[in-house]
């Protein structure tokens, strides 16, 4: 049984939130970088290994199998940070873009906040898929299921 750690309860009602958000308004600040690091990596996939990804939930399989890959092949963390980061800005992007979610940031660190109220750290959830413990997908799942 696999069980997902990064996604935190949140019980602060500070910050932004979906009420305070129209749709005809632009994403927040917060979805900034993680927006374009996800670009970034759907981009470098393209070219790179002739991959797709379409901001589907069935597309975070595929990411899932690209880092177990590297990580197979013996890349230095240090080689892929970046790398990882791209990937779970994808994945949070897939659950911003599926659930209806919103980025947060504080202190450097990005998350997803979900219509629910949890948070989750898709970023981090990439570095623990390079590690052996960790999935994307399955983040993605337990992140929408609510909706």
């Amino acid at each position: 049984m696999t069980t997902v750690t990064s996604g935190l309860t949140s019980g602060s009602t500070s910050g932004p939130t979906s009420a305070t958000t129209s749709r005809q308004q632009p994403r927040p600040s917060a979805a900034a970088k993680p927006v374009r690091w996800a670009a970034d990596a759907v981009a470098t996939l393209r070219e790179g290994a002739r991959l797709h990804l379409d901001y589907s939930e069935q597309s975070l399989w595929r990411v899932d199998r690209v880092i177990d890959g590297i990580r197979r092949e013996g890349a230095p963390y240090a080689a892929m940070e970046a790398a990882l980061r791209g990937l779970g800005a994808y994945a949070g992007e897939v659950i911003v873009r599926q659930a209806g979610g919103e980025w947060w940031a504080t202190g450097g660190d990005h998350w997803v906040r979900t219509p629910d109220g949890r948070l989750w750290d898709p970023i981090d959830e990439a570095r623990r898929c390079f590690a052996g413990d960790g999935s994307l997908r399955l983040l993605c799942r337990d992140a929408t299921a609510a909706r």
